[in-house]
């Protein structure tokens, strides 16, 4: 199967201290792909590497086999979409105005939107189900509501990659599932590689074709969620007693924390 993009010994530090050391793995085309692992592991600063955000130090980044330097801002948003974990808007634009926002890598010198444009837009709200809120401004929504919004935003941009950074985060469980199945559909149903970070191991595991496991800056697993979410390799990267056996809703693993005086 084709590569969506290949990193090859990644190194980054900020100022003297490591945060990625020698990071290595192919992320292939059409996806599902959940990088997971304990805070300060260097999870969103690899997702900025990949963006284009943050330069490396060392090692080489290929998108669909051309060096990530080759690429122009604009045409590596062409590309690639990024949902970082807080996204804030300055202004009280409304969500299908927001939405639009994403076909500025598509627009000519002018910046002119065209009826192909809003088209798309309204596509993309309607796929993310927020088409009744288009005239609602962004402080008007809850916070689900808003997250689906900027996935809005990422799938007007027409990319064939999408990145996102914890986009369940500070999310409760109905709108944590609605936002995963929204990926699930996004990989199926668009053939888009989707690329997210989570902390959460059960939902990695659930919806993950393929799981990255980081600890201290480096690759601690990768492979299928049976493959990655072991008893050993877990605790180790988490530092805390972990039970893991089969899901009762399918052939994955489901974690669960074992208190300290259990």
């Amino acid at each position: 199967m084709k590569a969506a993009f290949k990193l090859k010994k990644i190194g980054y530090a900020y100022g003297e201290v490591p945060v990625l050391k020698e990071v290595s793995f192919d992320v292939q085309a059409g996806s599902f792909f959940v990088i997971i692992g304990p805070n300060g592991s260097g999870k969103t600063t690899l997702m900025k590497i990949i963006a284009g955000i943050l330069k490396t130090d060392r090692g080489q980044i290929k998108i669909q086999e051309r060096r990530l330097g080759a690429y122009s801002r604009k045409s590596l948003a062409r590309i690639i979409a990024y949902v970082p974990q807080l996204s804030q808007i300055d202004f009280p634009f409304t969500v299908r105005e927001i939405v639009l926002m994403g076909r500025a890598p598509h627009l000519g010198l002018l910046g002119l939107t065209a009826a192909k444009d809003a088209a798309l837009a309204e596509e993309a709200m309607t796929f993310t189900g927020i088409d009744h809120l288009a005239d609602r401004r962004l402080d008007q929504l809850s916070g689900g509501e808003c997250q689906r919004v900027f996935i809005a935003r990422a799938i007007c941009q027409a990319p064939q990659i999408i990145l996102l950074d914890e986009p369940t985060a500070s999310l409760d469980l109905a709108h944590q599932v609605r936002v995963m199945d929204l990926m699930r559909r996004l990989k199926n149903e668009k053939c888009v590689t989707v690329v997210m970070v989570s902390h959460d191991v059960n939902l990695a595991a659930m919806y993950g074709d393929c799981l990255l496991l980081m600890r201290a800056g480096q690759v601690a697993g990768l492979g299928s969620p049976q493959e990655v979410l072991t008893r050993g390799r877990l605790e180790t990267a988490y530092g805390c007693q972990l039970l893991v056996d089969q899901s009762p809703l399918g052939a994955f693993p489901r974690v669960t924390l074992i208190p300290d005086n259990t």
